[in-house]
């Protein structure tokens, strides 16, 4: 007997669906596959753009949620990283720079990855790479 894996869909804590949503959807262009219900507040979607998919789930009940996110919950975020295949990151640059981010250009690592960075609205890293070499 295999194991057999097909995929991945990281789930990320969020701290404002609506937010959230405007960012993944409306900016990187993923579109809904199935939520929980309740439009733009659900407090869990399941996104797909492409071959990636993605969950975000709120991190509290509208009952329990806090007036401004935990400083040191979104300090924790920086350590995941969320790493998008990109074949042409200079594109990508020129793509949020339109959109009106203002980001850093891409960096090329030792290893021979363009990297272009970026943080969502709760802190998460998100990382657009590529090779390097034509």
């Amino acid at each position: 007997m295999t194991l057999r894996v097909e995929g991945m869909v990281p789930l990320l804590q969020v701290f404002d669906m609506p937010v959230s949503l405007a960012f993944y959807r409306d900016l990187l262009g993923f579109e809904r596959v199935q939520d929980s219900g309740g439009g733009e507040r659900c407090d869990w979607i399941w996104l797909r753009r492409g071959a990636v998919d993605l969950m975000l789930n709120t991190a509290y009940e509208a009952d329990h949620r806090p007036p401004a996110p935990a400083a040191g919950r979104v300090a924790a975020h920086r350590d995941t990283g969320l790493f998008f295949a990109c074949p042409d990151v200079d594109a990508a640059h020129a793509y949020f720079l339109a959109k009106g981010l203002a980001l850093d250009p891409p960096t090329t690592t030792g290893y021979g990855m363009k990297q272009l960075y970026l943080s969502d609205p709760d802190g998460y890293v998100l990382c657009f790479q590529g090779s390097s070499k034509p």
